[in-house]
């Protein structure tokens, strides 16, 4: 990091100062261990790998060549690596959560694919893993050390890097329940907007799609309130959860059997460049 252009390490500075204000916030509010944050909530992420009208991943799809391999770091529930590995010849996920890691070895297994290697790890590895495409979705938002998680993006890639992130970092779904929970409006990590920042002041020329996304929505209350606990660090059944049940109940929103906060739609940002 020493040789650092200068407006780079600003960039990668303010990336960090954002991310340490919500972890020292998360810190001192807390009323649940860290453990296995998604473990939990793991089967929300299930999804078929040969669905259709997902744009993301039909926009990710015109990118695979079958003859190369793909790393997806923090593949989580393998929503990307299991329709990807359909496509290429192999795919590297990498995903520390066991309960993620349970959905993705399920939907191999459902799904007959056997050509993705699973590693348990954080990124970045200690392992060495080369790959000729590398994919982070929905990942990084919450990586105070920004700048070496890029770096091994970059050195374990040789054609192409893709980010697919949205343009609020997803906590800030459940930003008003927090405020309304702990009395403190919610530090809100970096996402899009300032991820392309980095890009621009690291001297990477990439190319951006923006794609209008639907918001996350649940089969049930009880799912939208056990990701309301996650993401407000209230332990279930104490003072603070019973005033997040009221508030979950009080603001859903259900349409055509699912449920959400709210309808209106985003922005999802695929996002590539050739590694340096």
């Amino acid at each position: 990091m020493s040789t650092l252009r200068p407006d780079y390490a600003e960039a990668c500075a303010e990336w960090a100062g954002r991310v340490r204000a919500d972890a020292e916030q998360v810190d001192r509010l807390r009323e649940v261990a860290d453990g296995d944050f998604y473990g939990p909530i793991a089967s929300v992420f299930r999804a078929d790998p040969r669905r259709t009208g997902d744009p993301v991943l039909d926009l990710l799809k015109t990118l695979v060549r079958p003859d190369e391999t793909w790393l997806d770091i923090g593949a989580g529930g393998g929503r990307f690596s299991l329709p990807l590995a359909l496509a290429a010849k192999e795919v590297i996920a990498v995903e520390p959560s066991d309960g993620m890691l349970d959905v993705l070895r399920q939907g191999m297994a459902e799904h007959g694919i056997a050509n993705i290697t699973v590693h348990q790890s954080r990124w970045p590895a200690a392992f060495a893993v080369k790959a000729d495409c590398s994919l982070v979705s929905m990942v990084g938002n919450d990586v105070a050390e920004i700048g070496p998680f890029l770096d091994a993006m970059e050195a374990a890639t040789s054609r192409l890097c893709v980010i697919a992130n949205l343009d609020r970092s997803p906590p800030s779904v459940f930003a008003p329940a927090f405020a309304h929970i702990h009395g403190e409006p919610r530090h809100l990590l970096p996402a899009i907007p300032e991820f392309l920042t980095l890009l621009l002041a690291k001297g990477r020329l990439f190319n951006v799609t923006l794609i209008p996304r639907q918001p996350m929505t649940f089969e049930s209350p009880d799912q939208v309130l056990a990701m309301a606990r996650r993401q407000t660090w209230v332990k279930e059944g104490g003072e603070k959860d019973a005033r997040l049940v009221d508030y979950v109940y009080a603001n859903l929103v259900e349409r055509d059997g699912r449920y959400a906060f709210s309808f209106a739609p985003g922005s999802m940002a695929v996002v590539t460049w050739a590694p340096s």
